[in-house]
């Protein structure tokens, strides 16, 4: 594919793996969020219009992709514990707020766990955006060393000798961009809806902490 040798053919390939799997970590990522995003508005939709949490908890089973069904799970597999140790009329203050102090952790670290599942590979889109472009100049910069050698060696300078070289230390600098301005979009793009989905489960919490405490404590 490439005509190059020693450390820009190295490069190029470099390069070309990073590109591919650039791509590959976008449509994953793609899928992933789109999918969290449109569960976690149909969990919604079902939170605000069931009025008893076993039902919300069957529908929520079911949205295996949505952060906000997770956080729900969580948080209802903890009011089930807490509620088999006490009753609002019986538990003592303490015991109460222990009870709530439990829910809000289950809550906190299913928002952390689901957060941390939604930026997986994020680091990876970062380090192809910021490096590739420095990996590229660095083939390009060796390869037209290179080409100046092999020019200096052949005692001529004509446009037939010095055009083929350049070109092909080039390919390392347009492989490098290829591969980092899509990384550089896509990392900003799903930055951005992550940061949505976090403040959605952050609101989502409080407002569920708050459900509970007025129905159950």
């Amino acid at each position: 594919m490439f005509g190059g040798e020693g450390a820009v053919l190295v490069v190029a390939y470099i390069l070309t793996a990073a590109f591919i799997l650039s791509m590959f970590v976008i449509f994953y990522k793609l899928v992933h969020v789109s999918q969290a995003q449109s569960q976690s508005i149909s969990f919604l939709d079902k939170f605000w219009e069931s009025k008893r949490l076993d039902d919300i908890f069957k529908v929520a089973e079911n949205l295996k992709h949505s952060p906000l069904a997770a956080m729900f799970r969580a948080g209802y597999i903890e009011l089930s514990k807490v509620k088999k140790g006490h009753t609002p009329d019986t538990g003592a203050m303490h015991e109460k707020m222990d009870g709530i102090e439990n829910i809000e952790r289950a809550l906190t670290r299913a928002r952390v766990s689901e957060t941390t599942k939604l930026e997986n590979l994020l680091p990876f889109l970062a380090t192809v955006g910021s490096a590739a472009p420095f990996v590229g100049l660095f083939g390009t910069v060796w390869g037209i060393m290179n080409a100046f050698t092999k020019i200096s060696e052949a005692g001529k300078a004509d446009l037939a000798t010095v055009s083929g070289p350049i070109a092909e230390a080039l390919i390392a600098t347009a492989i490098s961009l290829a591969a980092a301005i899509p990384s550089v979009v896509a990392y900003n793009y799903f930055n951005r809806r992550i940061k949505v989905l976090g403040s959605e489960m952050t609101t989502f919490g409080s407002d569920y902490l708050n459900i509970v405490k007025r129905h159950f404590f």
